[in-house]
């Protein structure tokens, strides 16, 4: 049985049609004695230390450059970077001719911030340099032939992608035969065969250890205009600055992975920001109320009386001054998506001319527009999401184990933010979801979304033979096909799309991978909540991606308040009793409202956040995570009660087993065996026990779910009756 797989208005409360998420909770092995030894030689509280440890860095050369980024040793970019010496002697040459340049970019925020900040750089280096973005209605992804030729009536002589081109061959073919040279910049992944240019920089082709291995595609513009100044002896604080903040802009945005000389730049880029002298960005930091912003909804607490103590209220009360620091999150849920705004429904040079701009006036306007886009796309995704989740639930719902995929096709969807629409798909049901909508000509223009254990681009790449253009990464794609290849109606589950998908995902997906993954750090009790605690995460900082936002766990607290508000966000307050003191504190789920009413009791997952009103801050959860209070025995009491007692020999389900608590360093832990050697080892305080021969081979399973919860169960039964039948 052993290797089995586990399988701001407040609202009335809305009638409760999925009691809790449908997820699938991963909470990290804890490594007490590691942790303190990375404590002790870097003066951290062990909790931080674990963090670190959940987030691979295990030693303390590990731990001092993720601690301070400033001490990575960088190597050149001309050493990791072949082309990069070609691509910067094709630049000077063409600067000091005078020759015309054309910049070809993308219309999302990592193309749009690539194309402002080469924009800047050359200009301010000289350089004869326009550029154009491909239009997202009209053209799609990417350099294509019609670019390629209207820059060769206008005299171009030096093609400069950013964030597209590695998959260009035709257009980077058809700019050769017409005598232009081309410098591909791009970060997205390999194709099967490179287009012919002059020179290609993308990270995805240079040594994989390389610290330069995760920049986005703004990050290979960076680099290039980094080095390009540097050659031309111009590197000073006018021009890198500038290109600084763009970089971090276009870094976050785009979701890169906050490692690397990504974090070590970030954390330089999140300091610059609050005082850029960009009128653009000044401009969008001013519209989307980033520095002193104050948060609408809470409420100054007063310090209840008797035995129950609000979190917040053991807490001296703090005045939140203006940030001298953005935090990604500020750029991810307010900067980044104004910007992506435009480029998903509207006119990217908007966003150039706002990133590009001296003139504050114009740096306002465009920032106006840019908000009430914005605003706009939010309506559209809403009215799409809920079109699709219609559709799903009426026509896909009960083959979604079977396919282990969504394809939703339909007529009227805006395509600029599909993409949106299909992470919060992903995000509901848990499997990888490819979304699309016809075109004028009739063909299908589609995004797709993954989760961890899914390739989109090599799913892309399986069915390359019934796509017309298509692109991407691990995570996230795009696509086109013509309508012949999926029937215009909803049901057509036989479609060779939707068939092709589902082989891929039926190859690499197990049922168990089909629901969404939670990854915790930590247990934690509310009375362990307090700012000493919320300041020492930012140590951490920047998170984002592959650097995530430390997640806590919590068992069995009491939803004591609960109400809908805003779009369909549950605010609740919730309550933990220890030692006869019951603690309490605000949180909030977001778009969680068919999930209300809440049980009375569940396990919770969840981030801590800062929430000012007032001028005044406090501590509170953002709920990302809820599932039906554990029924394994609470492994530390049990232990205790068992002392260190081995080898007890039990039956289960008519097989025998041996179990016993042993000590693993600092801490015990249960393990039971099989007459086939298998191991179950699981230590106090964790909801995922390791099962296998030996523990470097050992997987990770669930022991809350069936079989393991009862084994464990019978296991301490025979434990305690042991020790009792020894008084």
């Amino acid at each position: 049985m052993f290797d089995k797989s586990i399988s701001q208005s407040i609202s009335p409360l809305p009638i409760n049609n999925r009691r809790l998420p449908e997820q699938r909770w991963h909470i990290y092995p804890q490594k007490p004695a590691l942790a303190q030894q990375i404590a002790e030689t870097f003066n951290l509280s062990p909790i931080i230390s674990q963090l670190l440890i959940n987030r691979g860095i295990e030693s303390a050369e590990t731990a001092k450059i993720f601690l301070e980024p400033e001490s990575l040793n960088l190597p050149s970019p001309l050493v990791d970077f072949p082309d990069l010496t070609a691509s910067l002697e094709l630049l000077e040459t063409a600067i000091a001719s005078q020759s015309k340049i054309a910049i070809c970019g993308d219309y999302d925020a990592d193309g749009m911030t690539s194309t402002a900040l080469l924009l800047r750089s050359l200009r301010w280096l000289g350089a004869q340099v326009d550029y154009a973005i491909p239009s997202r209605m009209h053209d799609g992804y990417g350099i294509n032939k019609r670019i390629v030729e209207e820059f060769h009536k206008e005299g171009v002589e030096l093609i400069l992608t950013v964030d597209n081109g590695i998959s260009a061959y035709e257009p980077v073919v058809r700019a050769r035969e017409l005598g232009i040279n081309v410098i591909i910049t791009d970060h997205h992944d390999i194709p099967q065969k490179l287009p012919p240019a002059n020179a290609i920089l993308n990270p995805k082709l240079i040594r994989e250890d390389s610290p330069y291995r995760g920049v986005a595609g703004v990050g290979v513009a960076y680099i290039l205009a980094v080095s390009l100044a540097q050659q031309l002896g111009k590197a000073n604080s006018g021009i890198l600055k500038p290109m600084l903040e763009l970089f971090t802009l276009g870094t976050i945005a785009d979701l890169a992975p906050l490692t690397g000389v990504n974090r070590r730049w970030v954390k330089r880029g999140l300091q610059q920001l609050p005082k850029s002298k960009l009128a653009g960005i000044q401009a969008l930091i001013q519209m989307s109320g980033v520095v002193g912003k104050v948060g609408g909804e809470e409420k100054k607490e007063e310090r209840k009386e008797g035995d129950t103590k609000n979190v917040n209220s053991l807490l001296p009360t703090t005045k939140s001054p203006n940030p001298a620091s953005l935090k990604p999150e500020d750029i991810g849920f307010r900067l980044g998506p104004r910007i992506n705004a435009i480029g998903r429904i509207s006119d990217p040079q908007i966003v150039i001319e706002l990133l590009t701009t001296d003139d504050v006036g114009i740096a306002l306007e465009r920032a106006m527009q840019c908000e009430g886009v914005n605003r706009q796309r939010q309506e559209m995704c809403q009215q799409i999401e809920q079109e699709a989740i219609e559709i799903v639930e009426a026509d896909f719902l009960a083959s979604l184990k079977d396919d282990r995929v969504l394809v939703v096709v339909q007529n009227n969807w805006h395509h600029g933010v599909i993409g949106i629409v299909a992470s919060r798909l992903v995000e509901r049901y848990g499997v990888p979801v490819f979304i699309g909508t016809y075109e004028e000509n009739g063909d299908i223009r589609g995004s797709a979304r993954g989760i961890p254990e899914f390739n989109v681009f090599e799913a892309l790449e399986y069915c390359h033979d019934l796509l017309g253009k298509y692109g991407g990464h691990k995570a996230a794609g795009g696509f086109s096909i013509p309508a012949n290849n999926l029937a215009e109606v909803r049901d057509s589950r036989e479609s060779l799309l939707r068939t092709r998908l589902s082989e891929f995902a039926n190859q690499c997906l197990q049922l168990q991978h089909l629901k969404p993954l939670i990854k915790i750090d930590a247990l934690a009790n509310l009375n362990q909540i307090d700012r000493t605690l919320y300041q020492q995460l930012n140590t951490l900082e920047p998170c984002g991606i592959e650097n995530p936002d430390p997640t806590f766990w919590t068992a069995n607290v009491r939803v004591v308040e609960q109400a809908t508000i805003g779009k369909g966000h549950i605010k609740m307050t919730l309550a933990q009793t220890i030692d006869n003191v019951r603690y309490t504190i605000k949180a909030i789920a977001w778009r969680w409202r068919e999930y209300c009413p809440l049980p009375t009791h569940i396990d919770i997952a969840y981030k801590l956040r800062e929430n000012t009103f007032n001028g005044e801050s406090s501590i509170e959860l953002e709920i990302i995570g809820a599932r039906q209070p554990s029924q394994t025995p609470a492994a530390p009491l049990l232990l205790t009660s068992t002392a260190n007692k081995r080898g007890v020999t039990f039956t289960h389900q008519n097989r025998q087993y041996t179990c016993g608590i042993y000590n693993n360093g600092s801490t015990q832990e249960l393990r039971i065996k099989n007459a086939d050697g298998k191991v179950l080892a699981i230590s106090a305080n964790a909801t995922v026990g390791l099962l296998g021969t030996n523990r470097q081979n050992a997987k990770e399973v669930d022991i809350s779910q069936p079989p393991y919860d009862s084994i464990i169960k019978t296991a301490f039964q025979a434990l305690n009756s042991a020790v009792d039948a020894e008084r």
